[in-house]
């Protein structure tokens, strides 16, 4: 399988405290990601649901020989998306090509992407709500129909010819399904939602991890790397990476129970995976709006951060945790976020 990048993404930029949790990677962090990235749906821990029905209909499609419906994955930030769309391709036994929505600004930039797909070939769009109207727009045909309209010549002398794509499955992810327009969503025949990840899944990956790295764990220190890892493998992956560090300089090398409470404590990851940024929001809206109702565009001049790294990165945790509560009003704070708050 031959896998290439077409593009990249701008990610948005934030303050020093999100760095170690925040789900966006860097250059050197994806690299690492990469190495422990599973290639298989049996190496592929936790979003069972999701896993088996993609891998019966990646299967019914090759025995078919057919291409796989396109498929769209929405979910937070680091649950894997980007793993299972590389699952596919490997299943698949095809190409994949991977770009990013904002590395898309002009339909030619598709085009030229398009045209150099092959036959049963995967397109993997990551953040493709966030693709231009005029780019979306250009997709519909080259979704249903596999062909585009290519013009050529300015004025008077421009011509507009009609070229034939190579079957291709187009796979694209979002953390903002919502705000994918409804033509576009229709033409997605496979729509799956990735949920946060439970411990005992989170506890498999990171034993995996330890595996390929060669680095001696003890159960308790995965347990309690995973119960902090805000259900996101991602987080969980770098996690063990830091704690990795101070077992080596602080310890005999071992991710053990006491090692890894101790690592994290000094990283400022409390019991609930809660970091500085988190609990920023949380003494915010308790501290200088009585508890809530905020609005978000208040929330956003208050903590300066961007507001979609509020609401894609940290608002999906604190509301699945139940510390924060989104109503018509605003946003709330609930009372187990009161309790958590309280000087221990």
């Amino acid at each position: 399988m031959l896998i290439e990048n077409a593009g990249a993404g701008k990610k948005p930029t934030g303050v020093a405290e999100r760095e170690l949790l925040v789900a966006d990677a860097g250059e050197g962090e994806i690299s690492w990601e990469n190495t422990l990235r599973p290639h298989t749906f049996s190496d592929f821990a936790g979003q069972d649901a999701v896993k088996d029905k993609l891998r019966i209909f990646v299967q019914a499609a090759v025995a078919r020989k057919e291409p796989l419906d396109h498929v769209l994955l929405s979910g937070p930030p680091g649950l894997g998306k980007t793993t299972l769309a590389r699952i596919i391709a490997e299943d698949l036994k095809a190409e994949i090509k991977v770009t990013s929505a904002p590395a898309l600004d002009r339909k030619g930039d598709l085009a030229a992407i398009l045209t150099s797909l092959k036959p049963f070939s995967v397109l993997f769009i990551d953040e493709i709500h966030r693709l231009s109207r005029t780019v979306e727009e250009y997709l519909y045909t080259a979704m249903e129909d596999y062909y585009i309209d290519l013009v050529t010549g300015e004025g008077l002398g421009a011509r507009a010819m009609r070229f034939q794509l190579a079957p291709f499955t187009l796979v694209g992810a979002t953390t903002r399904a919502g705000l994918l327009s409804s033509p576009f969503l229709a033409r997605f025949g496979i729509v799956e939602r990735l949920q946060f990840y439970d411990r005992k899944s989170l506890e498999i990956i990171l034993k995996r991890s330890c595996e390929l790295l060669q680095v001696r764990c003890e159960s308790q220190g995965l347990h309690e790397i995973a119960r902090r890892s805000r259900g996101t493998p991602r987080i969980a992956q770098r996690l063990l990476k830091r704690v990795r560090d101070y077992a080596q300089v602080k310890g005999d090398g071992v991710i053990s129970g006491a090692m890894s409470t101790y690592a994290l404590d000094q990283l400022g990851v409390d019991q609930l995976g809660l970091d500085l940024m988190d609990r920023r929001i949380l003494q915010m809206i308790q501290d200088k709006f009585g508890g809530g109702p905020v609005g978000i565009e208040t929330m956003v001049a208050a903590l300066s951060e961007e507001r979609d790294t509020i609401e894609e990165v940290y608002e999906p945790f604190l509301i699945q945790e139940g510390l924060l509560q989104k109503t018509p009003r605003g946003r709330m704070i609930t009372e187990l976020a009161r309790e958590h708050l309280q000087p221990k």
